[in-house]
């Protein structure tokens, strides 16, 4: 399916667990499509590090799935690590999924990475009072950037 599209993108996630991920991953390559390598378990990272794509992406995104945020946190947290102990540098974009949104970023944050917020990952304020609009959520995660800026 993908060898028929007309209009390329400029970057793709290739979110590393699914099957063929590889293989798609190259050959959008060959087209002059980015890739950002996602990892949304540790499974994933230790996949990632063994292919032949670190060094040929633009960056990687963390994005545990599970809810709870300690669990996300320790799962984001393990990601990390083993891509460090595999020597990629690449920059790391970071999220979590509805409850575990507001911590991973801010551990994300808290260790120099960039994040990543909207509706398609959570619709609640670290407050956990309802975000308006994706606007809310941009404003919010500013704020937080601004608050780990403040302690640097």
């Amino acid at each position: 399916m993908v060898k028929e599209w007309k209009v390329l993108p400029d970057l793709v996630t290739a979110n590393q667990g699914e099957a063929g991920i590889v293989e798609l991953a190259e050959y959008l390559l060959s087209r002059g499509v980015g890739i950002e390598a996602g990892l949304l378990c540790p499974d994933d990272a230790y996949r990632f590090v063994a292919s032949s794509l670190p060094g040929r992406c633009h960056r990687v995104l963390i994005e545990p799935l599970d809810p709870d945020p300690e669990t996300a946190s320790r799962d984001a947290a393990a990601m990390e690590a083993i891509l460090a102990d595999g020597g990629i540098t690449l920059p790391q974009v970071h999220h979590g999924f509805d409850g575990s949104c507001w911590a991973v970023n801010l551990r994300a944050l808290e260790r120099g990475h960039g994040i990543r917020t909207g509706m398609e990952d959570v619709v609640v304020l670290p407050d956990g009072q309802p975000a308006r609009d994706n606007a809310h959520l941009v404003i919010s995660a500013r704020t937080l950037i601004d608050g780990i800026a403040k302690r640097c």
